[in-house]
């Protein structure tokens, strides 16, 4: 089913109220606990202590998320520096990587030249001591020179670059390692060589090179290096590995010195970024702010405030349309004050300067309606006709009368403590000779106990009384339930009648002055037009409301709230707005009980009423009951009914047999209150 119009905020017509949150709007879990709401049952001690511990990690950071939101200068500037940063750390990458590979690029190449003359030595002083010695022993070598010739070459390729470089020198042989040890300079660790180097090389006949972590048998720390190696043959032809180790500690101590002059600059430059952002966010923010401070105090009736304008500049030509826009609606809002003030004091005026002539007129329509029985009938029907319009015209000036005070601020509210009981008897009482001719009963549920609040009786009355008659009129001789109910601090009076109804978008207009449904069509029949503007007005002079719901052919109901206390503010009503028996509630009602069966074919009818044997008063047990009354005691803001609203009817819907109509008799009997 269609929503139609939502009433007006209690008093206020034409303001919308809100409305609870369905099925579809339920947050998770997860949700609810990061805002400290209620979830899983109340027993459960891992749930308490997750939702306290929850609690506790959110409550600091609510200010900053608070000041996050709130302030766009901070946010815009905090985005500067994060992108700011991330491009300044993104460059100090690059240029790292590229400052690391000349280095080492450059260190590679110093290396392998330094390796190949060595390599090179290497070979010749091996083939001249093997020549040397063949033409002495007849091609053999003592062992003292076979033992020591290659702690020799390590010292002497080792003695060139003192710092700069170290010799290492294996056995590749396994079965003459255990007679030629490794011979190292600078106390370098043999382990140093990685065992993949070594299979490389003893494997190729090339030269290969790798980085390394040098270890040291001394209490020197380990530090990167670059070894280049290659297999040669010592004096008696047996296979050995020669290496050169360049340490690559210079070039580290260079690239740290780069990467914290990137690092320094990179940091001055996001700060720099974030100050700069700053600044020009604060010229550009701070005319906004005061912007939104001079619009502020403008709707809170400072109409002379203007923004200060400095420049030629789009801000201040900003200012400047501001400021225009600010003086046209002041000039417009004091043409309008002027006009509403000279149209209050003219119906003020013109009321009271008809009151004379009215009652010399009336004077003379009574002497002739006594004596119309002397007259011929036409003119006799003329004097009743008489009679008839100047009893409305009475009625419409002293409610113009009454309009006219509330305009003026000159009503004033006299209070006390009083019995919407009796309130509603009289009006009741009133209201009979109407209710017998239209041929509706008038029932009255909740009268059980005292309905006590702080209010003036005659406005009260005259509010219900409004709302009777016209329940009554547009209620197409069905019965008019008249609720009341007391909760917590307000207590709540509603009149409900199953007759026309309000279509969608008429809860807003009803309460308007001289509405009608249909303002095609003359005002015949009914009161003023001002009944229900009146009556809102009476209800916010007590601090209530005035709300209104209905469907199409489903009737409506009138809701009057009240606090109990004349100061106290309201949190909600006893009665809800919508009545139980309405098309939307039964029809939910009907598809929990039917299920599936009824394949969304659900009837859509108020319930049949029976128009004999009626009593003003009474409750037949066969008549359909209203909604109960909330207990005594219940908490208002607990209680539904905050919001109004006119459901429209579906055309697809099927028809109760009471409200078999023809649908120009239907048409006719459109509200207009």
């Amino acid at each position: 089913m269609t929503r139609g119009s939502v009433a007006p905020k209690p008093g206020e017509p034409g303001v919308r109220t809100g409305r609870a949150a369905g099925p579809g709007h339920e947050t998770s879990r997860f949700g609810r606990l990061l805002r400290g709401g209620r979830s899983g049952r109340n027993g459960d001690p891992g749930r308490l202590m997750l939702r306290l511990f929850l609690r506790w990690v959110r409550r600091p950071l609510l200010p900053a998320v608070r000041l996050w939101r709130r302030n766009i200068q901070l946010r815009v500037v905090a985005m500067t520096l994060l992108m700011s940063l991330g491009v300044v750390a993104l460059l100090g990458f690059v240029v790292i990587g590229q400052v690391r590979n000349g280095l080492l690029d450059a260190k590679a190449k110093a290396a392998q030249s330094q390796a190949a003359g060595g390599f090179a030595v290497a070979r010749e002083r091996a083939a001249n001591l093997r020549t040397e010695s063949g033409a002495q022993d007849g091609g053999g070598t003592s062992g003292r020179t076979a033992t020591s010739w290659r702690s020799d070459l390590v010292e002497q390729l080792a003695s060139g670059g003192q710092g700069a470089f170290n010799v290492v020198a294996l056995s590749a042989d396994a079965a003459n390692a255990g007679n030629r040890f490794p011979r190292t300079s600078g106390s370098v660790d043999p382990s140093s060589i990685p065992q993949e180097l070594r299979d490389a090389v003893d494997q190729g006949t090339g030269t290969y090179e790798t980085y390394i972590q040098i270890k040291y048998n001394d209490d020197h720390e380990p530090e990167p290096g670059l070894v280049v190696g290659t297999r040669l043959n010592d004096i008696e032809e047996y296979p050995y590995e020669l290496y050169y180790v360049f340490p690559l500690a210079q070039e580290e101590q260079s690239l740290n010195l780069v990467r914290g002059t990137l690092a320094t600059a990179g940091l001055f430059v996001v700060v720099l970024l974030g100050a700069i952002a700053w600044l020009v966010v604060r010229q550009i923010v701070t005319p906004v702010r005061m912007a939104a401070g001079i619009a502020e105090r403008l709707s809170a009736g400072r109409l002379q405030e203007r923004m200060k304008v400095t420049g030629e500049d789009d801000i201040a030509r900003l200012g400047e349309a501001f400021n225009k826009m600010a003086q046209s609606l002041q000039l417009k809002i004091q043409q309008l004050e002027e006009l509403s003030r000279m149209q209050r004091r003219f119906v003020s005026d013109v009321s009271h300067e008809l009151r004379t002539p009215l009652t010399t007129v009336r004077m003379a329509a009574d002497v002739i309606h006594e004596a119309r029985v002397d007259f011929d009938p036409v003119t006799a029907r003329s004097a009743e006709l008489l009679g008839d319009q100047l009893d409305r015209f009475e009625s419409l000036l002293s409610d113009l009368l009454e309009i006219s005070r509330f305009d003026a601020g000159a009503a004033a509210l006299e209070a006390e403590p009083i019995d919407l009981r009796e309130v509603v008897r009289r009006v009741i009482g009133g209201a009979e000779p109407l209710a017998e001719r239209k041929g509706t009963r008038i029932r009255v549920v909740g009268d059980e106990q005292p309905v006590v609040a702080e209010a003036d009786a005659r406005r009260v009355e005259r509010v219900l009384r409004n709302l009777v008659v016209n329940a009554v009129e547009h209620g197409e001789g069905r019965d008019v339930i008249v609720r009341m109910a007391v909760a917590g601090g307000a207590v709540a009076v509603a009149v409900r009648d199953y007759g026309v109804g309000l279509k969608p978008g008429e809860a807003t207009r009803v309460f308007n002055r001289f509405w009608r449904a249909d303002p095609a069509r003359a005002r015949t029949t009914g009161g003023t037009g001002l009944g229900l503007s009146i009556a809102v007005e009476d209800a916010r002079l007590h601090g209530g409301w005035l709300q209104a719901w209905g469907e199409p052919g489903g009737g409506s109901q009138f809701r009057l709230t009240l606090p109990r206390t004349a100061d106290e503010p309201l949190r909600g009503s006893p009665i809800p707005l919508e009545p139980e028996d309405s098309r939307q509630n039964r029809e939910r009602a009907l598809a929990e009980v039917a299920g599936p069966h009824l394949n969304g074919h659900l009837l859509a009818s108020v319930p049949v009423q029976s128009v004999s044997d009626r009593s003003p008063l009474s409750v037949p047990p066969g008549a359909p009951v209203p909604p109960r009354t909330p207990p005594q005691g219940v908490d208002p803001t607990a209680l539904p009914g905050n919001g109004a609203r006119v459901v429209a009817r579906p055309g697809n819907e099927r028809q109760d047999s009471a409200f078999a109509q023809p649908a120009s008799d239907r048409e006719d009997t459109n509200r207009g209150r």
